[in-house]
């Protein structure tokens, strides 16, 4: 079966994200886009995962606790996890690593909580868009051990990139999965031969709610439930 997804997508717990990704306006613009699974992928934090995959509940779409992890190498990377309680240890561990520069709304954006029914209940008040006090080989280890799948992003583009930022991607890195975003460079990352030993996914890395994935990206599984598609990524990843 084909199991339709975007592992990328940013809520307005992200400083760069529009105030409306709201986990309700998420959730419901995914099952109008015909997505069978997603990913809240904010930028070092897990804040607003939690009221998402409890509304995915309601409506019947698959929704992952995820972050996008900025190391100190400032690498963009996804992290994906099967459950909730994985993604708080980690959040818990990544947390201890963070270096807490206030966040400056003006300049960068709000970074809201919400719950349920999008109210704001709080406000993350340490500046989302730090890097983070670890390495990309430890940000591995650490996802993995949390028994996550961790992939890094967008690597066509020319910022935030393991491409960009290193110039390579190192042969040493635990490493199975890319992700490739709807970029102009897209095609030739996809056509290079450099990248077709890894497994490629395709995400929106949705800041705007318009630019959530259209039903086009699909992982093949037997049953299109939490833990087959969550299989099928640790697959992918090993």
């Amino acid at each position: 079966m084909k199991a339709y997804f975007d592992f990328h997508i940013h809520s307005c717990l992200s400083p760069c994200a529009d105030d409306e990704m709201t986990p309700n306006n998420i959730i419901n613009m995914s099952l109008l886009k015909g997505l069978d699974a997603i990913a809240i992928t904010d930028h070092n934090s897990i804040r607003n995962c939690e009221v998402c995959i409890e509304l995915g509940l309601k409506s019947g779409l698959i929704v992952f606790a995820g972050m996008e992890l900025q190391t100190n190498e400032d690498v963009h990377m996804i992290c994906l996890f099967r459950n909730i309680d994985l993604a708080k240890t980690f959040f818990k561990q990544i947390k201890e690593k963070q270096i807490n520069i206030k966040n400056n709304k003006k300049k960068f954006g709000n970074q809201q909580v919400m719950d349920i029914n999008d109210n704001i209940v709080g406000e993350e008040e340490n500046a989302l868009i730090m890097s983070i006090n670890i390495g990309i080989n430890e940000a591995i280890k650490l996802v993995k051990n949390n028994g996550g799948v961790i992939f890094p992003a967008h690597i066509d583009r020319g910022s935030n990139s393991i491409v960009s930022n290193l110039g390579f991607i190192p042969t040493d890195l635990m490493l199975n999965i890319m992700e490739i975003s709807f970029g102009e460079n897209s095609s030739n990352f996809l056509s290079d031969v450099k990248y077709t030993k890894f497994n490629i996914l395709r995400n929106s890395d949705a800041h705007f709610l318009g630019n959530i994935s259209e039903r086009e990206n699909y992982l093949e599984v037997k049953n299109i439930n939490k833990d087959d598609i969550f299989d099928k990524l640790l697959e992918l990843d090993y």
